[in-house]
């Protein structure tokens, strides 16, 4: 269970200097952003296709500081009926055929949602189908959209030398928990699993570790990120807000630095029961507290991975950077 890092919260350094401060952190593997949702701002994603050199030059960045790439990420919305859905479809073959080259085995994205039919340009995320015509829609989305389009991914990715599509269990997607994704895979074949991200769970009212239990082998990797629920406003309004993240004063809850939401003791029963049920795979923190700066949001992220994961850590490096006072 290596320790490893969405690099998309360092963005604003170079790649070089990411990578130098990934090493002297202790985090062992990336992920790393091609493109949609990402501003891929370490992966030149065309540039890297064209060029064999460039290729070389890249991992060997990496690899020369005893670090591994542990997936790339090309999360976006590719089945949203408009030209910026094929832009982003565009985008995930690309990944594909770049994870192939660079030898990397693992895709991390979205399942996508669709519109609500076949004349509708708007994503959406039908939750209450409570009524026959939503229901009806869900049904389309799967059937006509969904499962067409990922049957097509699937073969497409084997085909360029994908072992895993990990796709993350996000709202406002058609796979958002255990159930559809075991929906998806029973559909499509065991080449997709669950990027199983604990802190969506969390604002949708789960418990990730009875999901971890559920999904088994069907974790193909794990991301470390936690979610405080708001105490004062969520008692009020509840866990559905639709407010700016940024918000982050008003709002029901907000993604937090990892032990700033649930303490080391949770994370040490969640990894132990990850690892119970057969995940051997790289732990990988996404950091999206914006209450703190990036890189000190990282270092705290870290202290609790260290301490929270079942194994140890004597022969990883114990560096620590200044961070930024007042923050």
């Amino acid at each position: 269970m290596k320790t490893g890092l969405v690099t998309d919260i360092l963005g604003y350094m170079p790649f070089e200097k990411m990578l130098d401060t990934c090493q002297e952190l202790g985090i062992e593997t990336l992920e790393l952003g091609c493109g949609n949702w990402s501003k891929a701002p370490h992966v030149d994603l065309d540039g890297l296709l064209a060029s064999a050199g460039a290729r070389n030059k890249f991992l060997d960045a990496i690899q020369s500081r005893g670090i591994e790439i542990a997936a790339l990420n090309c999360s976006g919305n590719q089945l949203e009926p408009t030209e910026l859905g094929k832009k982003h479809a565009e985008t995930v073959e690309k990944t594909f055929k770049l994870a192939g080259l660079l030898g990397v085995k693992t895709v991390v994205m979205m399942s996508g949602c669709p519109s609500a039919g076949p004349n509708d340009t708007i994503p959406n995320w039908i939750t209450h189908p409570i009524l026959p015509p939503h229901f009806e829609q869900l049904e389309w989305q799967w059937n006509e959209v969904a499962f067409p389009y990922w049957e097509k991914a699937v073969k497409v990715a084997k085909d360029l030398g994908v072992e895993k599509i990990a796709i993350e269990n996000l709202g406002f997607n058609l796979v958002h928990n255990p159930e559809t994704l075991l929906k998806l895979r029973n559909e499509v074949g065991q080449m997709v699993g669950m990027n199983f991200d604990p802190s969506h769970l969390f604002w949708m009212g789960g418990d990730p570790i009875a999901a971890a239990r559920q999904l088994g082998s069907a974790m193909y990797h794990v991301h470390a990120k936690d979610v405080r629920i708001e105490r004062g406003v969520n008692d009020v309004n509840g866990l559905i807000d639709v407010k700016p993240m940024e918000d982050f004063a008003t709002r029901s809850w907000n993604y937090v630095a990892l032990g700033h939401g649930h303490d080391v003791g949770y994370w040490k029963e969640f990894f132990t029961v990850v690892k119970m049920m057969g995940y051997e795979g790289p732990i990988v923190l996404e950091m999206e507290d914006l209450t703190m700066d990036p890189l000190t949001g990282v270092i705290k992220s870290m202290d609790v991975l260290k301490e929270s994961l079942p194994r140890d850590f004597k022969n990883i490096s114990q560096a620590r950077y200044s961070v930024p006072t007042g923050v």
